[in-house]
């Protein structure tokens, strides 16, 4: 079992690994390896280029086309498209390398080993960067374990915080969001079974959470939409959704910062997961400033949570006490103690008598 890093230890991993060291990333389609890699990558100016080695059919799709030079009479190969001729250092992301074949194989162990591509030196500071996928569920390659020894190994498993935060700053639809707050299960659910299994039963992942939050965003009737988010989620996800997306009662964290005493009547018959998830969605909101008004929201959230406290919530108020703790949600935690001192005094009296 390789060891398991999220979002935000990936991020520092890339930071911290001399760029001489290959990394591979294992893990399950759908979780956001490429977009991750190209947007960290960007941020500092390095040109992320992704080959999908197994679409590749012989290794003249990596190192390119022989051609004859003139002048030698030898075989030289022309550069492929995606070789960084301007000298400028580049992150290469591999990816699908146990689906490629074992020829293109045999090319990636020389670029992974010496940092050369038929005879072309990557320029220096490139990085090289792999992903594979696991499970029964893949057609696979099986590594040679000198490949593999050249690469340092991590599996990828985002938290579903990391995910629900991604999800709320790039405004997926808030139903979706709410979903995978009550039901982290369903985000990466593998319904693989091992005599029913044909390959094409639907499955929800990450991407395809971002469907269905781009079909049904800005919709607010989803009767007639049952079966084309079914084709993109399964049956069984699409069933729970939309036994979520019924319930009358949903509040979201922004609902109670944005105006806590429009909701505050619906709060009294809320058992204590369902106040949690709301503690969840407020820090959300605070972390990504996605609230209307900052000093609004202080009132609101003063308001809130001495509703807790008054009401015999006191086990949601610790919920909310923990993720002032919790590393997640710094830019929240400055917000609660520079807007509302009296909270957050209260939330650490009430952490020193636990």
């Amino acid at each position: 079992m390789n060891i398991s890093i999220s979002i935000d230890e990936l991020k520092r991993l890339l930071t911290a690994m001399p760029t001489d060291q290959n990394i591979m990333l294992t893990g399950r389609h759908g979780i956001g390896k490429s977009e991750i890699l190209t947007n960290f990558y960007a941020e500092r100016g390095m040109k992320v280029v992704t080959l999908f080695l197994g679409q590749m059919s012989d290794p003249g799709d990596l190192i390119g086309l022989p051609n004859k030079n003139e002048q030698t009479g030898k075989t030289d190969f022309m550069p492929p498209y995606w070789f960084p001729m301007d000298g400028e250092p580049i992150v290469l992301f591999l990816d699908e390398l146990n689906r490629a074949r074992p020829e293109v194989l045999q090319t990636v162990m020389d670029l992974v080993l010496n940092r050369k591509l038929a005879g072309r030196q990557l320029p220096k500071g490139s990085v090289i960067i792999s992903a594979v996928n696991e499970g029964d569920e893949y057609q696979l390659t099986d590594l040679d374990p000198a490949l593999v020894s050249r690469f340092n190994i991590y599996q990828f498993r985002p938290t579903t915080a990391e995910w629900l935060l991604w999800a709320q700053e790039n405004g997926l639809d808030e139903r979706v969001i709410f979903f995978i707050s009550n039901n982290a299960d369903w985000l990466d659910e593998n319904i693989k079974q091992a005599d029913e299994y044909v390959g094409l039963e639907k499955s929800p992942d990450r991407r395809a959470w971002k469907k269905v939050s781009d079909l049904i965003k800005g919709i607010d009737s989803l009767d007639d939409y049952k079966k084309f988010v079914a084709g993109i989620i399964g049956v069984a996800a699409t069933t729970a959704f939309y036994a979520s997306v019924a319930e009358k009662n949903i509040i979201y964290g922004k609902s109670v910062l944005v105006d806590f005493a429009k909701v505050r009547g619906k709060l009294k018959s809320l058992q204590l997961h369902h106040l949690a998830v709301i503690n969840e969605g407020i820090f959300r909101c605070l972390q990504l400033h996605d609230y209307e008004d900052s000093s609004t929201s202080a009132d609101n959230l003063t308001a809130y949570t001495a509703w807790l406290l008054n009401n015999e919530k006191k086990e949601a108020f610790a919920n909310f006490t923990n993720l002032i703790t919790d590393s997640k949600y710094p830019k929240a935690v400055v917000f609660i103690s520079t807007k509302t001192p009296e909270l957050y005094k209260k939330v650490i009296e009430f952490i020193r008598n636990l």
